[in-house]
């Protein structure tokens, strides 16, 4: 059997994992806080022929050897942690992380979660909650009477009650960062999990040691820029084409071989 149909077979399957990863990511382009993936590929093992350095004569070596290739494989689907756009929506709950850094939030079973999706709301509690009912940690409760909501960039909370004139301090947002935020684990709805390759997550003040500071009254849009992916599409399917193509040449040039009389 000819190892071309093999090889082609795993080309086609990698095409198909980018062109997965790329439709995801075009399916997210409005997704708040999105951050896009990028397939990537290394070639497999090689079939030896011939050695490079091999003796070629008494005096001679082969320079080169000869080595077939037999194939490609995913080695990794990686998160891209660039910043998306901001986008002004005006709500004094929603904010923008600008810099490094997550929400921190804990959901029911107590599993602690990070967003960078920074649309807030507040459950029947005041509690400050993401658009799942998931805690914000730490914790901050906005008073029933407040009037004015102030989120400052090193994430003080401050909430103007009625019948007063100054301004009171509720809580503190603070902002977790991970050593590699590639290894965090995505678990869908804009959450994400620390894992083994992460590292432990640290918390920190905004603004302070490199941490990023917050933006009320604005949103981060999804980091997917479209003409890329467009672009990506293109080239995975015309790869994708071309390994069909080498499949169905191979099996034409079998066709020959089978119908060859003696």
């Amino acid at each position: 059997m000819m190892q071309s149909l093999y090889t082609s077979s795993t080309g086609m399957m990698a095409m198909q994992t980018q062109i997965d990863t790329t439709a995801n990511n075009i399916a997210n382009v409005n997704t708040m806080g999105y951050k896009k993936s990028r397939a990537e590929f290394a070639d497999l093992m090689y079939k030896v022929m011939t050695y490079a350095g091999t003796s070629t004569s008494d005096t001679t070596r082969s320079p080169t050897g000869i080595e077939v290739g037999l194939g490609v494989r995913p080695t990794a689907i990686n998160k891209i942690f660039s910043e998306g756009s901001l986008k002004q929506t005006d709500n004094p709950l929603d904010i923008a992380i600008t810099g490094k850094g997550f929400i921190q939030l804990q959901l029911p079973n107590g599993t602690q979660v990070y967003t960078r999706n920074g649309a807030l709301k507040v459950d029947q509690n005041g509690t400050l909650v993401n658009s799942d009912g998931y805690t914000v940690v730490p914790e901050i409760v906005i008073p029933d009477n407040a009037i004015d909501v102030t989120i400052g960039t090193d994430g003080i909370v401050s909430v103007t009650q009625s019948g007063q004139a100054q301004a009171t301090q509720v809580g503190q947002l603070s902002l977790t960062t991970f050593i590699n935020p590639a290894g965090l684990h995505a678990m869908g709805d804009n959450l994400f999990v620390e894992t083994d390759s992460s590292g432990q997550p640290v918390q920190g003040t905004p603004g302070d040691n490199g941490v990023g500071t917050i933006r009320q009254g604005f949103t981060e849009l999804s980091n997917v820029q479209l003409v890329v992916e467009l672009t990506d599409l293109i080239t995975g399917q015309r790869a994708y084409d071309a390994n069909s193509k080498v499949i169905t040449t191979s099996d034409e040039m079998l066709a020959t071989v089978n119908g060859l009389k003696r």
